[in-house]
């Protein structure tokens, strides 16, 4: 899948807003052109409150998916759908189910219930409203479950009205939400059916993009471990090194409070460092002795190749970023650029604490690796100088504790 499907999600899902306000807007007129003539009922008079309201939740919606695009679960995002629905039609029972392909049915992601009430967690296609709903791909209104055959029920006595509506992507099912209407709830109405059908349209969309940003993050992160090997590969004495400093790069950043995002690019960043050595001569890089002042010169030019390398993958600019200035020093003597404190990204602040430490304390062509007690005190010593002390400071707060410790509410997804 090409990369820049991701930057076109956004683009997408506004062009499928407008689309929807069109067709609303377009049925609206309908309704009202139908009301001025002779003999026929008189349109909704709540008919562009109504509207208002909902172009209001779809703008929340896409909002909530685009904002955390990579953070936000199948879950989450059907909770938000639920409640935009029951609050649309003034209903305190619903659930949103989705197609399970593994397990080959509906299974319930979202669900408001009374709680004397039960509500069926699995269907099969076909099986009950919401199960036929999903399989034919239109809605289903039942004025009567209790007597209706169709409807599967999960508790004697269960007669409020209800509606299935799939979720469609491009005419395939995708999932249903399904409303009861308790008392005081909006009827039924052809025409409020309507406005739910759009809401789940555009809900079924979102979703749809979701799984294709999540695909597409699985994708990427597997490019970077690829190119993280191909750099490890080359240098015999960093092996292993990118994916040690990812894992602390990961940790460091949640201690830190960095938002889901932002952690994935120092992660990336992390492993990626040193992809500007592949640039560099093998003869300078496995260099026994010390390096001469025109070896030191071509050494420094890895962080510069490594971001030519990077920068051209829109989705890795941020990435790009941080690997061109992990060598810069915090009091402005570093390089490439000389950048000073707060002018150095903080993934490359982070890349920096990260690096140095573990070029301290594995072997090296140049030298055997130093104890943890004398790279501790040199981590300190730099603290201010090469090092941001904030970076440090939490760096060596996890140094003393257990790394491989995911905080409970961070854990990857």
């Amino acid at each position: 899948m090409p990369v820049s499907v991701l930057f076109w999600l956004p683009a997408a899902l506004s062009a499928g807003l407008l689309v929807a306000l069109v067709v609303v807007l377009l049925r609206l007129y309908s309704l009202e052109v139908a009301a001025s003539r002779p003999g026929s009922a008189p349109a909704a008079p709540e008919g562009w409150s109504k509207l208002d309201e909902l172009l209001t939740m779809l703008l929340a919606l896409q909002e909530h998916g685009v904002s955390h695009s990579g953070a936000v679960s199948r879950e989450d995002f059907g909770n938000a759908v639920l409640d935009c629905a029951c609050r649309l039609m003034k209903c305190d029972r619903g659930s949103v189910m989705m197609w399970d392909e593994r397990e080959v049915c509906l299974k319930i992601v979202a669900a408001r219930t009374p709680m004397h009430r039960t509500q069926q967690l699995f269907l099969k296609s076909g099986e009950g409203v919401a199960g036929k709903a999903f399989s034919s791909g239109q809605s289903i209104f039942i004025a009567d479950p209790a007597g209706d055959p169709r409807y599967v029920a999960p508790a004697a006595g269960d007669v409020e009205p209800f509606v299935s509506i799939p979720l469609l992507v491009k005419g395939k099912p995708i999932g249903v939400l399904n409303l009861h209407a308790s008392e005081g709830a909006e009827p039924f109405s052809d025409y409020n059916v309507k406005f739910l059908g759009i809401l789940a349209g555009e809900a079924a969309v979102m979703i749809h993009n979701m799984d294709l940003f999540d695909s597409l993050q699985t994708f990427y992160l597997e490019m970077v471990q690829t190119l993280a090997r191909a750099v490890d590969s080359k240098d015999a004495y960093t092996h292993e090194h990118s994916d040690r400093a990812r894992v602390k790069a990961r940790r460091v950043a949640h201690e830190l409070n960095l938002p889901d995002q932002m952690v994935r690019y120092i992660e990336y960043a992390a492993l990626l460092h040193d992809i500007g050595k592949i640039g560099i001569d093998e003869a300078i890089l496995l260099k026994p002795g010390k390096l001469t002042p025109e070896e030191y010169e071509q050494m420094k030019k890895h962080p510069i190749i490594g971001h030519q390398i990077l920068s051209p993958v829109k989705y890795l600019g941020p990435v790009a970023q941080m690997v061109l200035y992990h060598q810069e020093w915090y009091d402005g003597r570093g390089y490439p650029e000389g950048l000073k404190g707060e002018e150095i990204p903080l993934g490359s602040r982070i890349v920096a604490v990260l690096d140095a430490w573990d070029a301290m304390t594995s072997d090296r062509p140049y030298r055997k690796a130093l104890g943890k007690d004398i790279a501790i005190s040199e981590l300190k010593k730099g603290s201010g100088t090469q090092f941001d002390p904030k970076v440090v400071e939490t760096f060596l707060l996890l140094e003393s504790s257990d790394w491989s410790a995911e905080p409970a509410d961070r854990a990857p997804r």
